[in-house]
């Protein structure tokens, strides 16, 4: 009902805008097309003005009530991110400025150039010399923009630093899975018919296949897999391996000022060295729970909405406190070959020995 309600009133009122335009069609007869004419130049030269002054009034009002809310407000979080800011100010100050010029000019010469009774149109077809300024001075403008913004784009994705970690960002339907090389430094192999959700959700190469022509890799048995939480160390660069295990996704961080597209089958690369760490953050933007957002950029099914991440900035001596407690995917995975489990196991089973060692100890000294 309150759909055909609105519907009625929408086509009420194109019924009523209509009739009151014909109504001022029957009146400029009556009156005279000039004067007519006349008239309406004048209303519409009004309201050009009008429309300008509200429209820079509401552009005004409009920056005050929202820029609070954008990521501007605050640092970028990662060095790399701050050349990314720098090209975006730039962007928006030159066509900030071209859009205030242009429109004021636009509204302006439609009210002051109106038709009266003394104005006289001068027809200005062609001039050469203006023509080659306003395609010249764009066109030139536009690619030292394009120029500046492919020189960092090479930056991001060109060569780590020696001495950057590694970790790999997986993409999955609708979640994130992180793998950070264990002592050895290496990622290990892996393929994507080994993928066991439960065990082994990014079909790392544990042990030989004979159907797939694999062989155990041994620099996998130390990887670290972790989901939906990354840990990165502050001012300590980082390279990321992205990846997808199904559809396309995109690595999204907002606060970094990156993003990287993650494709089923082909790696792609970027890195940065974040600034802040997570508790340094909370105190910039005055906002206790805050924390580092990766989300999906990329619309990549029904689920989308809720591929959400947390990273979690430290300083070196909490990452390594909190590395030394994780326990390798190939551990979990075998409990049974984990050195730590052995330990145990050996341990049990030496204390009923000494016991009885002890008993028999005790009954040879009674005798």
């Amino acid at each position: 009902m309150t759909m055909f309600l609105t519907i009625a009133v929408i086509v009420l009122f194109f019924l009523v805008i209509f009739q009151i335009a014909k109504a001022s069609e029957y009146v400029g007869v009556l009156k005279g097309e000039k004067e007519t004419r006349k008239q309406a130049n004048k209303i519409n030269g009004f309201f050009m003005i009008a429309f300008l002054v509200l429209g820079l009034i509401g552009l005004y009002w409009c920056n005050e009530l929202l820029f609070k809310k954008t990521l501007l407000v605050h640092p970028s979080a990662s060095v790399q991110g701050e050349k990314v800011d720098s090209i975006l100010w730039i962007t928006l100050i030159i066509t900030g400025a071209v859009f205030l010029a242009t429109q004021i000019l636009l509204f302006w010469f439609s009210f002051r150039y109106q038709e009266k009774e003394n104005n006289k149109s001068y027809f200005f077809p062609h001039n050469s010399k203006l023509e080659f300024i306003w395609t010249a001075v764009p066109a030139i403008v536009l690619t030292i923009l394009i120029i500046i913004g492919l020189r960092d784009w090479f930056y991001f994705t060109g060569d780590a630093p020696k001495n950057a970690m590694q970790v790999e960002i997986t993409g999955k339907q609708f979640g994130w899975i992180f793998r950070y090389p264990g002592a050895d430094g290496i990622l290990g192999k892996k393929y994507y018919k080994e993928i066991d959700p439960a065990t082994n959700s990014l079909g790392l190469v544990w042990k030989n296949d004979t159907t797939y022509n694999l062989k155990d890799d041994p620099a996998t048995h130390d990887d670290i897999v972790m989901e939906q939480t990354l840990y990165l160390v502050k001012d300590k660069p980082v390279k990321f391996i992205i990846g997808s295990r199904d559809v396309i996704h995109d690595v999204g961080l907002p606060q970094f000022r990156l993003k990287m597209d993650a494709v089923p089958g082909i790696p792609t690369t970027m890195w940065l060295t974040p600034k802040f760490t997570t508790e340094e953050m909370r105190k910039i933007t005055n906002n206790p729970n805050f924390d580092y957002e990766i989300a999906c950029d990329q619309l990549c099914g029904n689920g989308h909405y809720s591929m959400k991440g947390i990273i979690k900035v430290v300083t070196q001596e909490e990452f390594d406190i909190w590395m030394a407690k994780q326990k390798p995917a190939y551990y979990v995975a075998f409990p049974d070959k984990d050195p730590d489990n052995k330990k145990a196991t050996d341990s049990t089973a030496k204390q009923p020995t000494m016991a009885a060692t002890k008993l028999l100890n005790n009954t040879v000294a009674k005798n």
